[in-house]
């Protein structure tokens, strides 16, 4: 089983412009948050390591009381830019070492300085690393004392097992997006089986997703999930969170707004009955939002389906 203690309510950082994180992470320690969840691709973590220098130096928490979560980019999959790439969001974040750090997404792009390497056609490029070998270069980085665990994010059930079968220090944490129109169940039930702890991102739906499609549903404007907020006069954001942490799963809502940081984290004075809690499973479709589409042939399909190791196909099921 998986030895990591970690807060089951974090703030999430993705998409939060500059000059408005730093306040954000201010506001969600002052409200006792003590997960951030950060990550190289985001593009903030200098400006969330301003915010930590601050807050340190104040003496309102001291840095064995936060749990510090980053992610290695897809670009540096490359077993010689792992270490170098968690040296550099060390440094960005002001640490000495990252609690947690995942791999990102279990495929690789084209290793280079572009986040998002493209040919002279805009075509995404891909390189064809097997995520072991990343692992392995992630391995060292714990043996170093520059990360204390490592975990996986976007892996699917073969990838986890994989990882499992051929690691020497075991993944302790699966991020995956999890909300409850993708409940995403024999998933999660398996990571618990295999010892991970699971961490929910895009709780929420993630409304301001750059792919999302006009008329979409949207989850916090679900009735039932207004009219079960309304019986305990909260709102749906916080139902929708209570929900997860019944089921034992992490949740890490964005927000750079101080009212709705507050209101994240203030969902443990009201539970759920049996039958809420089953109202929001029956709200599955198994709809996948956090998954970059683009147009092919006059379908929408997912931009990296060619990617080597891409975790996302109809021949697995979960």
């Amino acid at each position: 089983m998986s030895q990591i203690n970690m807060p089951l309510i974090g703030l999430g950082t993705w998409k939060s412009k500059p000059g408005e994180v730093a306040n954000a992470i201010k506001v969600a320690i002052d409200c006792g948050y003590r997960m951030i969840d950060c990550a190289y691709v985001y593009g903030n973590e200098g400006e969330i390591g301003e915010a930590l220098k601050s807050v340190f130096s104040s003496g309102k928490v001291k840095r064995e009381d936060l749990f510090i979560v980053s992610k290695l980019w897809n670009t540096r999959h490359n077993p010689d830019d792992v270490k170098p790439s968690v040296q550099e969001s060390l440094g960005l974040l002001g640490l000495a070492y990252i609690d947690l750090y995942l791999i990102h997404w279990p495929h690789a792009f084209k290793p280079g300085k572009d986040i998002f390497p493209t040919d002279e056609h805009g075509k995404l490029q891909y390189a064809n690393i097997y995520y072991m070998d990343t692992w392995k270069a992630l391995e060292k980085c714990v043996d170093e004392g520059l990360v204390k665990h490592i975990g996986l994010s976007n892996f699917n059930s073969k990838q986890i097992q994989d990882v499992i079968d051929n690691s020497r220090i075991k993944p302790v944490n699966l991020q995956i997006e999890i909300h409850p129109y993708f409940s995403q169940e024999k998933l999660v039930q398996f990571a618990a089986k295999c010892g991970l702890t699971i961490t929910a991102y895009s709780p929420l739906g993630s409304i301001d997703r750059p792919w999302a499609k006009p008329g979409e549903p949207t989850l916090l404007e679900e009735p039932q999930i207004k009219e079960i907020a309304g019986k305990h006069e909260k709102t749906p954001a916080q139902v929708i969170l209570r929900w997860l942490l019944h089921r034992n799963i992490a949740v890490i809502p964005k927000s750079v707004t101080p009212s709705r940081i507050r209101e994240n984290f203030e969902i443990m004075d009201f539970k759920l009955s049996d039958e809420e809690i089953e109202t929001i499973n029956n709200l599955n479709r198994n709809a996948r939002l956090i998954c970059p589409m683009v147009e092919k042939d006059g379908k929408r399909v997912p931009r990296d389906a060619e990617a080597p190791y891409y975790p996302i196909s109809d021949s697995i099921e979960f």
